[in-house]
């Protein structure tokens, strides 16, 4: 009886982790949205993973990145956070974005989580015939 108890008591605080890990990964990708908006690319910048700092390097390579191979996330007209899961070690948040001619996009947001808090680790663009606006 015990450990069904003490089994419930650790399941039932990992279920409470997750919303709050949910609202910290979605608060990092609305900043840097927020921040595309203004094309604050420096501050961008800042919320994509050590990994890929050092890929890009600097702001001004992440930029044209960003403005030629994610121009939906630069300027989105919607944003709807969908699922968000565990694999592993790795969570992935989905995020459905939608222009503002109304083409739709999903994505998958690869976070990693730092002693500086969340970052984004990746992006996937993902099949979105399934949705429309």
């Amino acid at each position: 009886m015990r450990s069904a108890i003490f089994g419930l008591l650790i399941w039932l605080g990992f279920a409470a982790a997750l919303p709050a890990q949910e609202a910290d990964i979605q608060a990092t990708i609305d900043s840097q949205l927020q921040a595309f908006q203004i094309d604050d690319f420096g501050a961008a910048f800042e919320f994509a993973s050590p990994n890929l700092q050092r890929l890009f390097q600097t702001p001004e390579n992440f930029q044209r990145m960003v403005t030629q191979g994610y121009p939906m996330v630069w300027r989105p007209g919607e944003v709807r956070y969908l699922e968000l899961r565990e694999q592993g070690s790795t969570f992935w948040q989905r995020v459905m974005i939608t222009e503002q001619s109304g083409r739709v996009h999903i994505l998958d947001y690869r976070m990693l989580e730092t002693g500086d808090g969340w970052r984004i680790n990746g992006v996937q663009i993902l099949d979105s015939s399934d949705f429309s606006a």
